[in-house]
């Protein structure tokens, strides 16, 4: 949490410069703002910036090849399989070959110029983000592509990278598109947020790492906006030995798809309101939400639990607090209401919403 606080300032320049345009938009008269693309250019500079201190701008090609990626994924998900289908050299299996391809050389010219910058300067130091973190981590004799004993190769850095890359914004930006629709269609939600951040943080002062922990009501409706539109609906495990499961008996080698999103909705979990928009279930804590202390698990649970929780958790808290210091919305008329699967919950025609400055 200590590094995580450090990137509190680059998320704020980051969210400041997206609510200056929105600001400029509204004085030029067009109130009506789709949220969707603004929340993607947003959490992709600022894990870009993060991660790899860079901006969105170096960043973008690589986004926009992992975007086609996902798109081919969902689309051989969708279809059916075929045992060793996936090696012929269809026109579907060269496109997904291709923007793999390109990916990879994307990060590797990323690593490449650390190394060079690093032997220029004679420094041994790769930067104070997280690629920088990997590659000091796994170098040897100055070279990250040499494998040592516990270190990571230049292929498994890019396997990482690319997880950081895609994961890292894309969860986040759903999270605050679906925060933002839900509390334009919840005004008193919305209002008693607001409250609170003008109690904590004032109209002209942005959160920082104390007043983000004295924002309570901003995280509860944060939890209940994951509990209603977890970013992964379903999670999947395997056993690797024979275990008991209350009363199955469940041998090893067997695949598990545990469904977060059926979870989140049972009402034997969280009672007839379970399909509502209540944060108020969230007052005592998330243990205490449902009948249940494991019901609430948007980022899975255990030891696999998703490495970037805390930190989708930190920016998104702080990107809702900065956005309702600054303006009141309601949903806009042309909002359709239409969740889709691809590969994370979210709007499928975007998410319209009409703002006001306040």
């Amino acid at each position: 949490m200590n590094r995580l606080k450090g990137m509190i300032p680059t998320i704020v320049r980051s969210g400041a410069n997206m609510l200056d345009g929105w600001s400029k938009l509204i004085l030029s008269g067009a109130s009506e703002i789709d949220v969707q693309k603004e929340f993607n250019d947003l959490t992709a500079d600022v894990i870009s910036r993060t991660a790899f201190g860079s901006s969105l701008t170096e960043g973008k090609h690589i986004f926009e090849m992992q975007n086609k990626q996902m798109i081919l994924v969902v689309d051989s998900f969708h279809s059916v399989y075929i045992p060793g289908f996936r090696f012929l050299p269809t026109a579907k299996n060269r496109q997904r070959w291709n923007v793999e391809k390109e990916i990879r050389r994307s990060f590797r010219q990323i690593i490449d110029g650390r190394e060079r910058t690093a032997i220029t300067e004679k420094s041994g130091r790769y930067g104070a983000d997280l690629l920088g973190f990997m590659m000091s981590e796994s170098k040897e004799q100055g070279r990250v592509n040499v494998k040592s004993n516990g270190s990571l190769s230049t292929e498994e850095i890019i396997d990482e990278l690319k997880t950081f890359y895609f994961a890292g914004h894309e969860s986040t930006s759903v999270l605050l598109q679906w925060s933002i629709i839900l509390l334009g269609i919840h005004q008193d939600w919305q209002e008693r947020g607001r409250r609170e951040v003008m109690e904590v943080c004032a109209k002209n002062n942005y959160p920082d790492a104390d007043s983000l922990s004295r924002l309570k009501t901003v995280g509860m409706i944060i939890n209940e906006v994951l509990r209603l539109y977890p970013p992964a609906a379903h999670i999947l495990r395997m056993a690797h030995e024979p275990m008991k499961l209350g009363r199955l008996s469940i041998p090893a080698g067997t695949q598990l798809e545990i469904p977060i999103l059926a979870i989140h909705h049972d009402p034997a979990l969280w009672a007839d309101d379970a399909n509502d928009f209540n944060p108020g279930r969230f007052n005592e804590g998330i243990a205490k939400a449902a009948k249940h202390p494991m019901a609430f698990m948007p980022f899975s649970a255990g030891p696999t639990i998703c490495v970037g929780q805390n930190f989708a958790l930190l920016e998104a808290k702080l990107v809702l607090a900065m956005i309702l210091q600054k303006f009141s919305f309601v949903t806009s008329p042309s909002y359709t209401h239409a969740p889709s699967l691809l590969p994370n919950l979210k709007p499928e025609y975007g998410a319209q919403l009409i703002f006001r400055m306040e």
